[in-house]
This record gives C-alpha cells, structure tokens and sequence, in this order.
C-alpha cells in the first residue's frame, strides 16, 4: 500500500510504523424534515463536443496569512458590499469564508444580521475581482429580510417547551436546554419572520451527543424547522495494514499530535461520551497490533484517515485545513460501550468514533474518516442544513468526498470504490451499506428526485446526489472499475457519458464551497454545479452537457439539447 508521507515535519515530529486492522460497522440516524421546491433548474444550452478546462477558475491553496488578508479586506469593505447589494439599512454582512481563484477572482461567503439579530438563512456568496467587489451573488433566499416586527408576541419559555417536547419526541436522553433561546430572523423558509432558535443537548435515542436546534416563531408560537447540528455518518473500520503516522515526540515519548496537519490530535475516550479524553502516548513509535481489542489500533486507524482527507483536500482542491486557516480538528476514539455510529460535532470541532456492537468493530474506516471530515468542512462553507433535501446533499457530499478521499488514499489493502461501507456486512450477506451507482439497491435510498424525497431520513435523500456523482464520473451501463462490478441506471431510461472523477470532484467541490448555501436543495445543486461547470470548463463544453444530463438521469431537470 502506499504510505502517506509527512509536510515540512519539525525536529520533534517522528514518523510512526502502525500496524492497523480496519473491521467495520453503522448506524443510520433519522432527521426528517420537509422542503419543498420544484426540482428544476437553469436553461438548457446547445454544447459543443470538446471543452478545455480554465485553469484560472480553480481555486488557488491560501497561507493562513494570506486568508486572513482577505478577510481583513472582506471586513473592511463589508457596508460597501452591503450597499452595493441592495441590503437595507438594518441588514450588515458577516465575513464567514473566502476563497481565491488563480484568475484574481475573489468569492466570499457572508452571513447577515438585520437590526442587529442573525439572520438564519440569510447567507450569501459574493463573487468579484477582489475582496469587497460584487460581481455576481448567490442567496440563500431571494425574499428581502424585513420583517414585520422584531418584538416578540411569545416568551422565550414557550420556545424553551416546544423545544424540550421536540427532542423528547425523538425519545432523546436527558434532554437539557442549552442557555437561553435567541432571538433571531428565520429567513430559510417563506417570509423572513421573528423567531427564538432553541438548542436542546443531552442524548439522541442511540447515544449520540445532541444538538437539537428548533426554531420557533416569535409572533405566533408555531414552530417553524428543527434539526440536528451533530451529524453522524456511516462505515466500518476497513483492513488498513501497516501505514506511516506523523507524530510528536515530547521528551523520551512520543504522541498522536500531527504536526504537518494543523496539529490533528488522536485522543482516547476510553468508553467515555464527554470531555476530550486522553491524548494517546507512549514510550515507543509503533501504534497498535492490528486488533481492536488494542486500543492504539482504532486510534492509527483515525489518525491515518484525518491525514489522507487533509492530504487530499490540499493537494486536489487547494484548502488548508476544514476552515481553511490551517487548523486541524481533533479525533476522539472509543466513544460510549457498544455505540454503533460515529459523527461530526462543530461544537467541539471533532471527529468522534464508536467500536461497534460488541465493542469489538471500530468504525474509524478511511471512508468514514473522510466522511465525518467532510461534514465539517460542508458546515464550513456552505452550511447545508441537516435534513430536507439540503440534508441529503450534505450526506452526499460527504459520502462523495469519503468515496475520492478512498480513491486518492491507494491503499492496496482497500482500494477506492463507489460503495459505502462495502466492508462492513451489516447485513450479514456481505453487501455494502449504500451504493453511488444504484443507490436503491440498499432497500432505503432513492435512486432519483422526486417531490417527497426532502421528508425521508437525510442518509436515503442522498440517494440521488450520490447517483449523480458516479454518473458524472463513470457514466451509466454496466462496466468493472478496481474489480468492483457496477450498472448504473438512469431515470429516463438513455444513457450518460461520463467525464471522469478528477473532473467531477472539482465540479463538486467548487459547487459546494462557491455557489450552495444553506438553503440549497437538488434544483439549486444542479444549478449550483452548471455554474461550477461553466467557469472550470465553459458552457459550451462537454463536460457542461455531460452535467445536464447526469442531473436529468436522477430526474433532476432536463438533457442538453443537441
């Protein structure tokens, strides 16, 4: 297998040989919500046959002092943008994200407050020469932001009830209000209106840490939207062999900090569900023995997968770190006795993992490695929400990115693929969990859109993302990629060329961190791609065409004309 090696490592980073068996389990969370919308999107355009990528589209790898520069000139200027957008006297903007094409071409991503309040699902994305010039813009609601009132009719106690009656209808555990309700404009939805947002900790029914988020309105009482913060994700510890680890020695001991990575640490929770945990150390550099009953081997197994998703995030898309400042998140292992999931809390800034049924199958796979990494990374930039069709197409990105993080990893020992969780014989017939090219084929995940899917649990939704994805890449029809056998169908029965995934992750990555907001649903993905498309390779090419019609394969709008 191939070894990942270490980036500028210091005198005091060691390099560590671990020997690291990779056994593997899941469990699927529900959060249903519904969002509307019709599932069509941008007009079609005649393409040509051949295209050539612009290179000055992609994004270049900003230093932290190069990020803060622009931010710096983003804050700077922010009332400017805010005017020359049309925002009214009570809106300002708040700098959230910037990132640089090589062409000059600057794309900050703000949110707003309106008289001082947040505006949820007020986010946007400005595209200009610089920062603070407004070229173009994406909104994450067309609706003005002025609502009727910003006094409230209902007391913050009635939001704090409905709150507690929501997680408890979820039978969560100990459910607990987490300071005061806030009041704040929800514009997600409708009419910008004057709400309470409400966070309920405590457990959700499986163990996991909760972060409920309900949102209520103001004026009426009526509850408006809910949803989880901490998503959780799907996998099981694949056989990894023995890899290189790039740590920290201290002294006459070594431990799990990598310093090439923002400082990624590994710690061990030890059956714990709170805290940060231990730290691993020890007096050798050899981690593990390839057995989960070793506690070392789920922590290298954690620790390779961080490594492998910063890695390729910054040698394929140019970020440094998930916020792209360079600072690396943190991993906790050995979460809870028997806890069959593992998730991504912005909270703590972390990647959390269980061992399985029987405490005995860590889920710290590289996929799922990629998978929770990438929530973090999608709260990030776009910020889609977590449930609707906007919470499938986070799961999606997720598993899209677990899928090409496996790809870039080369492991010979579990070569990339388009399945999910293809190790882990949750079903005990040995087959995958979910599945890119025919996702129906796990009995839950649709394989197209249709006018429901934003109501069914955010794992199935993604059912068609992820469909679009491996069309995008490999096309449709039967055919063997790394000895894996695939034949993917589409909805409208004729067939897809594919364009490859080297240029559908691009596609995907520039759609998720410059045109999705919080708000985006499949109409505004396909939308949101085409735009990526055309500034990556032009909308005359046939990678444009070959966008239009993986999207219509999914029944997502229409083929390209031609």
């Amino acid at each position: 297998m191939r070894s990942r090696s270490s980036h500028g490592r210091t005198p005091h980073t060691a390099r560590r040989r671990t020997a690291a068996v990779a056994l593997a389990g899941v469990a699927a969370l529900v959060a249903t919500a519904v969002q509307s919308g019709s599932a069509t999107a941008a007009p079609d355009d005649t393409l040509s046959a051949s295209s050539r990528a612009n290179p000055g589209a992609e994004s270049v790898r900003l230093t932290p002092a190069q990020r803060a520069e622009l931010i710096r000139e983003a804050n700077a200027t922010k009332a400017d943008t805010a005017a020359d957008l049309g925002l009214g006297e009570k809106e300002q903007l708040v700098v959230r994200d910037v990132l640089k094409d090589r062409d000059g071409t600057v794309h900050v991503r703000y949110e707003r407050t309106y008289d001082g309040l947040p505006v949820l699902g007020g986010d946007l994305v400005v595209q200009g020469e610089r920062a603070g010039t407004a070229e173009s813009v994406v909104k994450a609601t067309r609706a003005s932001v002025k609502p009727a009132t910003t006094k409230a009719a209902v007391p913050a106690a009635k939001a704090e009830q409905q709150a507690l009656g929501a997680a408890k209808a979820e039978n969560a555990k100990s459910p607990d209000v987490e300071g005061a309700p806030r009041k704040v404009v929800w514009a997600a939805d409708g009419t910008p209106t004057l709400a309470y947002e409400t966070v309920v900790g405590g457990l959700q029914h499986d163990g996991t840490p909760q972060e409920l988020h309900v949102v209520t309105d103001a004026t009426t009482g009526e509850k408006l939207y809910e949803w989880q913060a901490v998503q959780d994700g799907t996998g099981h510890t694949v056989y990894s062999g023995t890899v290189d680890l790039t740590t920290t020695r201290s002294g006459s001991s070594y431990n799990l900090t990598d310093g090439a990575r923002g400082n990624h640490r590994t710690y061990n929770l030890n059956r714990g569900t709170s805290g940060t945990g231990t730290l691993f150390s020890g007096s050798d550099d050899v981690w593990g023995n390839g057995s989960p009953s070793n506690a070392e081997s789920a922590a290298a197994d954690a620790h390779y997968g961080a490594a492998l998703t910063w890695d390729y995030y910054k040698n394929v898309h140019g970020r440094n770190g998930i916020r792209g400042d360079g600072v690396g998140a943190y991993s906790r292992v050995h979460y809870g006795n028997n806890y069959v999931n593992a998730f991504w809390s912005d909270s703590c800034f972390c990647m959390t993992y269980g061992d399985g049924s029987g405490n005995v199958n860590p889920l710290t796979s590289i996929d799922v490695a990629a998978h929770e990494m990438t929530h973090g990374l999608t709260s990030n930039t776009a910020g889609l929400r977590y449930s609707g069709e906007s919470g499938g197409l986070n799961e999606a990105t997720s598993d899209i990115f677990g899928a090409t993080v496996e790809f870039y990893a080369g492991n010979s020992s579990d070569a990339g693929d388009y399945l999910i969780g293809e190790e882990i014989n949750i079903r005990g017939d040995g087959t995958p969990l979910r599945y890119m090219d025919r996702p129906s084929k796990d009995g839950s995940s649709k394989d197209s859109w249709y006018s429901g899917l934003g109501s069914i649990d955010v794992h199935y939704s993604s059912g068609p993302a992820n469909h679009f994805f491996y069309l995008l890449s490999e096309g449709s029809g039967a055919k063997t990629i790394n000895g894996v056998s695939y034949n993917s169908p589409t909805s409208d029965g004729l067939p897809v060329t594919g364009i490859g995934r080297a240029k559908a992750e691009k596609i995907w990555f520039r759609a998720l961190t410059t045109k999705f907001t919080s708000t985006t649903n499949y109409a505004g993905a396909r939308t949101g791609t085409l735009a990526a498309t055309g500034e990556l390779y032009g909308t005359n090419s046939a990678e444009y065409k070959a966008v239009q019609n993986a999207w219509a394969a999914v029944n997502v709008g229409a083929r390209a004309s031609g």
